[in-house]
Parts: C-alpha cells; sequence; structure tokens
C-alpha cells in the first residue's frame, strides 16, 4: 500500500483506477470466462509493461474494475490498451471456436474510465471490493418500489 517503486532515477507511486466494458455491456464475464480473466489481466500488466502491476481488482457482471500502478515513464492509454487487446485476442482463441459470437479482438467497448488513486488508495480499494454487494443492495431496495 503504502511501497514507493523506483526506475533508474526515479521514485514513484502511481496508480489509476480504472473501468472499462464487454462491448454491449454483454454478460459474459460470469463463470469460467470471469474466473480466467483475473489471472490473464494481471499476466498482461506484467508481460506487456513490466513494471506494472494489478494491485486490486474485480469483474462485475458487466464491467471491469482494476486498481493498476503504472510507472511514470508508460502512459496509461498504452497499458490499458494493451492488456484489453491482448486479453480480447486470448478470449477469441480460448473461446472462440465454442461460441461462435465472440469476435475476438472486438469484444471491448472501447474507451475506458481512469481516475488517479491519490491519498484516497484505501477508499477505492473498498469500493472495487464491494461495489458488486453494494449493486446488489441497490438492486433489492428498488425491487420495493
Amino acid at each position: 500500500m503504502d511501497k514507493i517503486d523506483s526506475l533508474n532515477h526515479t521514485k514513484w507511486d502511481c496508480k489509476y483506477h480504472v473501468v472499462f466494458i464487454p462491448k454491449c455491456r454483454r454478460k459474459t464475464l460470469y463463470g469460467q470466462l470471469r474466473e480466467q480473466l483475473g489471472d490473464v489481466f494481471r499476466a498482461l500488466a506484467q508481460q506487456g509493461h513490466k513494471e506494472s502491476r494489478i494491485e486490486e481488482g474485480h469483474l462485475m457482471p458487466d464491467h471491469v474494475h482494476m486498481m493498476i500502478a503504472i510507472p511514470p515513464k508508460y502512459a496509461v492509454c498504452n497499458v490499458v490498451g494493451y492488456i484489453k487487446g491482448k486479453s480480447a485476442i486470448h478470449l477469441a482463441r480460448v473461446y472462440g471456436e465454442r461460441k461462435r459470437n465472440f469476435v475476438g479482438q472486438y469484444f471491448w467497448a472501447r474507451g475506458y474510465f481512469v481516475s488517479t488513486v491519490g491519498r484516497d488508495e484505501e477508499v477505492i480499494r473498498n469500493y472495487i471490493r464491494h461495489q458488486e454487494q453494494e449493486d446488489e443492495r441497490l438492486e433489492q431496495l428498488g425491487l420495493w418500489r
């Protein structure tokens, strides 16, 4: 949490809250796919941009939340684009033959939400961890209207 990373001539602590969705907010993130994607995202963050790492993450039924540490020498858009692109290719390879409606590199919708974490790191970690329960609670409240 309070770990300061370093490069050759730089000390850094750059964390971002990132949210992105599948095309048409398809609910295909459940089941096998949902379980496997966390490991895929973590591997891609380390593989493509070696110093990047996913610190917290949660796969909702129709979107992805993650807190990712990215060194200042990389642009957030490049790291997120890499993770989205390579994970879509992985999904097409693994599930493309089983389900005909997978469209490979077009799995994720264009764009994403990003905000810097700053001093609110613990608040954002809790938000990511407990958002699904909060959504369910709000859905239950909506049933009584």
